[in-house]
């Protein structure tokens, strides 16, 4: 890490140049968004601010004077380190406070990534979405009532679909009982398969994909001009507390009712769109239709740039013709769990037609060119959308591209091999970047070509050139300040907020190094709701193979106390061949030390929780024997050796420099070590 923090530079001519001709492209003289954005604007929270909860809580939870420096009047101009379309883009997400979408319907939009979606019922409230952190749900429902206090019963909570931020602040707005426990006869409502998905995103790869998220969101850029202005959805990710509370009401088929003291609601399912599983929400009584993220004012992601399973372009563009089919005739006002509504059928039909088309089209186009022979990166840089599409606002790239959806389009098909064999069995990175060095004469002379690339604005190709010099040395000081410049001058021209958050974030890093930041408990409070089959799942991708090597034993669990529904109180797990295998056993009393699956090196009586805090390293085995929370009989040891196999995954690693600590076996550390 240098000693003093390394700022951002300033805009090249040739990065000036490219963004004022973007405003000579697109319809600037376009402005209904902003007035569709303020309309029914009823009260802001004070201070524009919601802090952080907890007493070792600090910093906000999130600060929307972070972003003075963005207005939202439509008439200023860009700073020219900005694309004037993203610039619009994160005017029109600035604009927060609670709204009136229309009688009965309110929203509060701007103090997190997503929206909360409050609707009045006979005697209290249904909401919609409880936003990424508690903090911020907590305020959005007191925003609420702070100007309508009569209504304060919440009689349900519908969440859309199964990513983060939309339930992980639940625990802020569900009434909570005089034992401190959630108030179980509130209905949570959600689409079937949300908690395995929840779950499979969250706690599967969600280290991978929280680090990830760090670049695509810019968590750790300064809010400024040259550095972090938006995330096309919104802000910014909300700072806080992550809650998890598992569904008591699946919906399965599109055309399920519920009715909610006094108000119905009827459902259409949109699995495999945005999220595997999804759901659109249409409210008769207000003509009111709840597009979740199928429909937002951008171009969504097909493929996400954090990392997740590709999108289904077909299941999308079918989903919302069957919305057009179901819901617009019946439709005065669409609003999302993002962005702004859109009121009235002239305006909501062509903009569910042209989204619908957009998907449609990318998806056909990038089959028929793969059809024809090309590789994905050039169908990326061949397909640029019609000017009847690409010249609405909403279709405009802010969060997924056309160049990174397309590519994702071609690997949902056939993958990551180009068919060409020299892309079959490649070097690792390092490796082939060394030898890349080697043949191009040095670091040195390298980063000195570079440098004239640079002074002509080939950035894309300095990038490329130079990630094998940092890759292969990334001491060498010159060539990481030049991809450094070349990223930031990329960032500078990206019209999406998310390619701009990974190329800044990328420049940063190779200035200052990677921030500090704490361990997160994300993974201990989603599992607090997870089935012990996805325990146990977890437990296996937790396992070190090569630290198992020629291990062998089994251990048979006999879980007490409260469980999931569904789940058994015993499970043996056994590993050998370097994985960890389970068998979930119904019916079966603790009573017997070898039977059924053949011998168990050792019986472990342990509470479930007790299991979970094992696991995540909030508690030792010695502490639970001590406590009384655990009993081993047999084989301690073989106990030990699963927990001493068992990797703690680092919340921070290396993304645009060799993760040498890694390959030094460094990063990694067991869970038993650490919690000895």
């Amino acid at each position: 890490m240098p000693p003093q923090f390394v700022p951002p530079k300033a805009a090249s001519g040739i990065t000036k140049a490219i963004n004022a001709n973007a405003v000579r492209n697109l319809p600037f003289d376009n402005t209904q968004d902003f007035a569709d954005a303020n309309r029914g604007f009823i009260g802001d929270i004070p201070g524009r601010m919601i802090p952080r909860e907890g007493p070792d809580a600090t910093g906000p939870a999130i600060d929307l004077n972070d972003y003075k420096f963005i207005d939202s009047n439509p008439l200023t101009p860009a700073p020219d380190t900005i694309h004037p379309s993203l610039w619009r883009q994160a005017q029109l997400n600035g604009i927060a406070g609670l709204f009136k979408v229309c009688e009965g319907i309110y929203q509060v939009r701007g103090y997190d990534i997503a929206n909360m979606t409050i609707i009045e019922t006979d005697t209290g409230l249904v909401l919609i979405d409880p936003l990424l952190v508690v903090e911020t749900a907590r305020a959005a429902l007191a925003l609420y009532h702070a100007h309508f206090p009569a209504k304060t019963t919440v009689h349900a909570i519908l969440i859309t679909h199964s990513h983060a931020d939309h339930f992980g602040g639940i625990r802020g707005v569900l009434p909570v009982l005089p034992n401190g426990q959630p108030d179980g006869n509130v209905q949570i409502i959600a689409p079937e398969g949300f908690l395995h998905h929840a779950v499979s995103e969250n706690v599967f790869a969600g280290n991978a994909m929280s680090r990830r998220a760090h670049y695509m969101y810019g968590e750790f850029l300064h809010k400024s001009a040259q550095g972090q202005v938006d995330v096309g959805l919104g802000k910014a990710l909300a700072q806080g507390i992550h809650s998890f509370l598992s569904p008591n009401d699946m919906v399965s088929t599109t055309g399920e009712t519920r009715c909610i003291d006094g108000v119905k609601f009827e459902f259409q399912m949109a699995n495999s769109t945005e999220a595997p599983c999804e759901m659109l929400i249409y409210i008769p009584k207000h003509r009111a239709l709840c597009g979740a993220e199928v429909m937002t004012h951008n171009m969504h992601n097909l493929y996400t740039l954090r990392g997740a399973e590709i999108r289904d372009a077909v299941q999308w563009w079918k989903t919302i013709h069957e919305t057009i089919k179901l819901f617009l005739y019946r439709t005065d006002v669409l609003f999302a769990q993002h962005h702004w509504p859109i009121w009235e059928q002239q305006n909501v039909g062509p903009f569910l037609a042209k989204q619908r088309d957009m998907y449609k089209f990318l998806h056909d186009q990038t089959l028929r060119l793969m059809n024809h022979g090309m590789g994905s990166v050039d169908i990326a840089n061949t397909i640029e959308l019609p000017e009847t599409l690409a010249n609405e606002w909403y279709n405009r790239g802010y969060y997924g591209t056309t160049s990174h959806n397309v590519r994702g389009i071609y690997q949902r098909y056939l993958g990551f091999y180009s068919s060409n064999p020299a892309d079959l069995d490649p070097l690792p990175p390092v490796e082939a970047a060394k030898k890349y060095v080697d043949f191009m004469g040095g670091s040195d002379l390298i980063t000195q070509r570079a440098q004239e690339c640079y002074r002509k604005g080939a950035y894309r190709w300095v990038a490329t050139v130079l990630n094998h010099v940092v890759q292969a040395d990334p001491s060498h000081k010159a060539a990481r300040e030049l991809l450094a410049d070349a990223f930031e001058q990329l960032g500078y021209q990206s019209e999406a907020a998310t390619w701009r958050n990974e190329y800044l974030s990328a420049a940063s890093e190779l200035r200052n190094g990677m921030p500090d930041m704490q361990d997160k408990d994300h993974e201990m409070n989603m599992a607090a709701a997870m089935t012990l089959e996805m325990l146990f799942d977890n437990l296996g991708i937790r396992l070190n193979g090569p630290k198992a090597k020629g291990a062998d034993f089994s251990i048979d669990f006999r879980f007490e106390g409260p469980l999931a529904d569904g789940d058994p109180h015993r499970v043996v797990a056994s590993v050998q061949n370097s994985c960890l295998v389970y068998n979930m056993i119904q019916g079966v009393k603790a009573e017997a030390f070898k039977e059924d699956y053949g011998r168990s090196d050792a019986l472990v009586h342990v509470a479930r929780m007790v299991f979970i805090g094992l696991f995540f390293g909030s508690v030792t085995i010695e502490q639970a024997i001590a406590e009384g929370e655990m009993t081993i009989d047999g084989d301690q040891q073989v106990v030990e050796q699963l927990m001493s196999s068992l990797d703690v995954f680092e919340p921070m690693f290396p993304l645009v420099t060799p993760n040498v600590n890694f390959a030094k076996g460094g990063h990694i550390r067991s869970a038993f070590r650490a919690l000895s």
